[in-house]
């Protein structure tokens, strides 16, 4: 009897028997691997010798999405609350979250899918600070971009279950990365790798090999602190593990053993395909190799049973046998029966490594195949954590594989490394800790790895190593090298910063020349300075200036950082402290001068001024300011300094903080501008009012009057600082424009109001300028000037007389 049909019997009538159960979904267990192991209820008699706690549970392999509440910055100190999801994951992967949530050393925000009774469970969040991220930003970055790939990829819009998705999906990628004049941030990294281990999980494709090398070129060329960064979450060698094991899975595809000895169409890529990918291809496969070359790294494939090639030889010169590429260096392939000492006389020879015949022999008896070597330009995906390394390597980096196979080599494998530290000498370098060895995707090591005996490594041009096993190998320079700790390194800027520091600058500059045009007006014309109307004007401008030099040029992040790594606090809050005043003060003379203006306009009653009322209200705006600010100076100094993660932002200057800044600066700015905004009201409404009952101008210039005078009010009575209200209460980065450009502008428009547009004024500068054609007037004045320092009756009422 056939025993298959025996067996099929079996199964049949054990399916059927009324002691069968079909497992539970929830007690499926399965390998890491997603491979269904056994069901739950039958692991006492599971006699495989797999430890059941190295499985899962098949419904729990994966850390599902969910909610996350975080803060954008939208500009300099303006947060928006957001409801985020954090991505699928992975056990053990880091998840990022939907929508694009950077620092601003360009880390994504992220979270361990951890293993937790057998089970995936997100890791707790209950610890952790306030996440306050970016999602634009100043710098032109792809991470958008490639967020949005990953998610399509992840919620199935994006196919990688088939070939052509494959390809798409590649694509994509490489295009991003190859396009000029952008930035790549750590989160790209990062998004990278977990885009690498979403293909492996798939079906392995030849056809997109040349868009993998094209982006491991890309980050391989991209800032060193990048990469660095990126390293904190284990991305680079995530990515570097990801690139080996894919491209060690194609060979079959690649070199296929039925196109040996067969003429190649094809040879080379066409120049439209190398500029497009940044990748040279070379098919050999009638001698059994295949070559995708770049500047920075190159993968060979080789099927020694073509034509016995068992390895490869790099040179940074031609030669007649050398096949030469246009990323700057020549090769050739190395067969099995060739001499390692004649290889490493060779000329101009970068590295070299192939299995000696007896090896191959060896090998093959076991199963081996194919091999693939990858040759490393520099070290820049192979990056160490720790700030201090007793070796570096100093030459190429050759990857050795042989697919299928584990454990270590029957015999030792020979490769030579050009030590690139005698072309361009250390002076940190040691012949101690020198010598071949190996990335063990932590750092790197020298075990298994043996290096031919010198008296001065350090001096010899070509080292000779041996290995009895395969990864990735390097020549290492011992030494003491300690890397800078990059701490919060700031390597984006939210989109609105630049602008409202450039709309900020320019208008305190504006502000300054006007402050200087009213000061240099009342220095030539004593009729004007005299005035008493003038002299509350110069007190406000000098309060003004007073408060723009210490922002602008005094107090800034630069020296305010300067000051707080030098422990120089008390400096630090005496400015914080001036620049707290000179608001207050500004504020003051503000809060005077809409008293002067209600008078002036809606009061009835003629009033009589008090004597010498400029300088008992000089006295008031001066010292008033005093009380609060000595406060907060002396209850609670260290609200003045900025904190660390204002100074990493570049938004951290010597300013009070907390309830200093509420009760110091917020509660008597916003006192006083409420006041003026009701002053302001009752002025206009009484301008209005009078201008419609005047019989003695024609109505457009009644209005143009109204207009004037009524933006004249606004910015003199500080109303301006109403939007900056509104952006400390984070309304929105409209409003932080609005204050920005309104605010800095005061002085230009007093300025505008008060010289330009005054007649009288332009008599006196138009008679200094031409003396010839005017006759000075210094009796008259503006009438605006007039009524701020004279008795003055209701201008309702005038208007009716």
């Amino acid at each position: 009897m056939n025993s298959d049909w025996c067996l099929g019997l079996f199964l049949v009538l054990a399916l059927a028997s009324p002691g069968y159960s079909k497992c539970p979904e929830e007690g499926e267990m399965c390998f890491p691997s997603g491979d269904y192991a056994l069901c739950e209820r039958d692991q006492e008699s599971y006699s495989t010798g797999v430890r059941v706690t190295d499985l899962i549970y098949c419904d729990s392999m994966f850390c599902e999405p969910e909610a996350f509440q975080h803060d954008y910055i939208v500009r300099f100190h303006d947060q928006t609350p957001y409801q985020n999801k954090w991505k699928r994951a992975r056990i053990g992967e880091r998840a990022t979250l939907h929508d694009v949530c950077v620092r601003r050393n360009g880390m994504p925000v992220t979270r361990e899918c951890k293993l937790k009774d057998q089970r995936a469970v997100w890791e707790s969040t209950d610890q952790w600070a306030p996440v306050v991220c970016l999602r634009s930003f100043r710098e032109p970055t792809i991470s958008k971009d490639l967020n949005s790939l990953h998610d399509a990829v992840l919620e199935g819009r994006k196919r990688t279950n088939d070939s052509q998705g494959r390809r798409e999906v590649s694509a994509s990628m490489r295009n991003m990365f190859r396009e000029r004049d952008r930035t790549f941030l750590p989160a790209d990294v990062h998004i990278t790798s977990q885009m690498l281990g979403t293909l492996t999980q798939q079906d392995k494709d030849a056809a997109v090999s040349v868009d993998l090398v094209s982006v491991c070129r890309e980050i391989m060329s991209c800032d060193r602190r990048v990469l660095r960064l990126s390293a904190q979450l284990n991305a680079t060698n995530s990515l570097l593990s990801q690139f080996e094991n894919y491209l060690d899975a194609l060979p079959e595809q690649m070199v296929p053993k039925d196109r040996c000895r067969k003429v190649v169409a094809k040879p080379t890529s066409d120049e439209t395909e190398t500029a497009t990918t940044g990748v040279e291809t070379y098919n050999f496969s009638d001698v059994g190799v295949q070559a995708l070359i770049t500047g920075n790294i190159s993968v060979f494939f080789a099927n020694p049973e073509c034509d016995g090639i068992t390895g490869i030889a790099i040179f940074s010169a031609p030669a007649e046998d050398r096949k030469t590429s246009a990323s700057g260096f020549w090769y050739r392939f190395l067969r099995f029966s060739e001499d390692l000492d004649k290889i490493k006389g060779e000329s101009d020879l970068e590295t070299a490594a192939f299995l000696p015949e007896n090896l191959w022999r060896k090998v093959t008896g076991r199963g081996a195949s194919y091999l693939i070597f990858k040759v490393y330009a520099h070290d820049a995906l192979f990056v160490e954590t720790s700030l201090q390394r007793s070796r570096r390597p100093r030459s190429k980096i050759i990857s050795i594989s042989i697919p299928g196979w584990g454990g270590n080599l029957p015999l030792p494998l020979p490769f030579l490394l050009r030590n690139e530290n005698l072309r361009d000498p250390d002076a940190s370098s040691s012949s101690s800790g020198s010598g071949c060895g190996f990335w063990n995707y932590r750092t790197w090591a020298t075990e298994g790895v043996n290096t031919s005996s010198s008296s001065d490594l350090l001096n010899d041009p070509i080292i000779e190593c041996h290995t009895n096993h395969l990864t990735q190998f390097a020549f290492l320079v011992g030494g003491s090298y300690r890397t800078n700790d990059l701490g919060e390194e700031v390597l984006i800027t939210p989109l609105n910063e630049k602008v409202l520091d450039i709309i900020s600058i320019v208008g305190c500059s504006l502000s300054l020349l006007g402050i200087l045009g009213i000061f240099l007006t009342a220095a030539l014309f004593k009729s004007w300075r005299s005035q008493a109307s003038t002299k509350v004007l110069l007190h406000l401008c000098l309060a003004m200036s007073l408060q723009m030099v210490l922002f602008v040029f005094l107090n800034t992040d630069d020296i305010s950082e300067t000051l707080v790594e030098n422990r120089d606090n008390v400096r630090c809050v005496v400015l914080g402290a001036a620049l707290q005043y000179s608001i207050l003060v500004l504020f003051s003379w503000m809060l005077i001068i809409a008293f002067l203006q209600f008078q002036r306009y809606v009061t009835v009653i003629g009033i009589e001024r008090p004597r010498r009322y400029i300088l008992k209200a000089a006295i008031v705006a001066w010292s008033l300011p005093l009380v609060p600010t000595l406060l907060s100076a002396l209850i609670d100094p260290k609200s003045y300094i900025p904190t660390d993660a204002q100074l990493s932002t570049d938004t951290g200057i010597c300013y009070p903080s907390g309830y200093s800044l509420i009760f110091g600066v917020v509660l008597p700015v916003t006192m006083i501008t409420v006041s003026n905004l009701v002053i302001f009201v009752y002025v206009f409404y009484s301008i209005s009012h009078s201008l419609s009952q005047s019989v003695h101008k024609s109505e457009r210039k009644m209005v143009v009057k109204q207009i004037k005078l009524s933006i004249m009010l606004f910015f003199l009575l500080g109303l301006t600082w109403i939007f900056g209200l509104f952006a400390f209460m984070r309304a929105g980065v409209a409003f932080s424009y609005l204050f920005c450009i309104t605010a800095t502008m005061q002085g230009f428009v007093m300025f505008v109001y008060f010289v330009l547009l005054d007649s009288a004024n332009r008599r006196l500068w138009m008679g200094l300028i031409c003396p010839t054609k005017m006759k000075l007037d210094v009796q008259k004045r503006t009438a605006e000037l007039q009524s701020m320092t004279t008795s003055s009756t209701n201008f309702t009422s005038r208007s009716q007389h």
